[in-house]
């Protein structure tokens, strides 16, 4: 007789009926973006929140304020900015543990808006960058699609403020592929913005 012909007809239909469940569940926890493990959360950063098997305690999209804080059912308003997401889950987890059973709490980062980096001028997409890790100048026009055909590639330069001055920084594209000037492929900071000149 074979294993299953074993197996009374209530436990196997109550096995595939638990199994399809955790299939449907897991296909509704939200992805997990590309971000390290070490991203600190940010104001302006737009998290999702999952609370296993409880939906009236999980908010699929919620936006960092400029205090810091998220709010979130039952537990109303969470110190978010600074943390990394797995400390924010511990945290969620201990506050909701006083309304929840044993709560099972995901965190991830949804949209990345408290560090970014601009890149403008004669480039394929300009606009805001997501600064998820350290990024150079090279990585910055890289990710901005790289030059266009009018690219003044030995004129680049970035725009930086410090101490309440904005400073130029320069940076020549060709002169760095002959080896020459490296240390002018800075690693760039939030806020910075790269120009390309025609």
């Amino acid at each position: 007789m074979s294993m299953m012909g074993r197996w009374p007809r209530t436990l196997v239909g109550t096995v595939v009926a638990v199994g399809s469940l955790c299939l449907a569940a897991d296909q509704k926890r939200p992805p997990v973006p590309a971000v390290p493990d070490d991203y600190r959360i940010g104001a302006g950063d737009v998290l999702g929140v999952l609370v296993w098997r409880e939906p009236d305690a999980s908010v699929p999209e919620v936006t960092v304020r400029v205090d810091g804080k998220i709010t979130m059912p039952l537990v109303g308003d969470v110190a978010a900015a600074g943390l990394v997401p797995t400390e924010l889950q511990v945290s969620l987890t201990e506050k909701l543990s006083r309304y929840i059973n044993q709560p099972v709490v995901s965190v991830v980062v949804k949209e990345i808006n408290s560090r970014r980096i601009y890149v403008t001028g004669e480039v394929h997409k300009n606009g805001p960058v997501s600064l998820v890790r350290p990024m150079t100048v090279v990585q910055a026009i890289n990710e901005a699609g790289g030059f266009s055909e009018w690219a003044k590639k030995s004129k680049i330069y970035v725009l930086r403020k410090s101490d309440g001055k904005q400073v130029k920084l320069r940076f020549d594209y060709k002169a760095f592929l002959q080896g020459k000037n490296v240390e002018q492929n800075v690693v760039l900071m939030p806020d910075d913005t790269v120009v390309v000149p025609d």
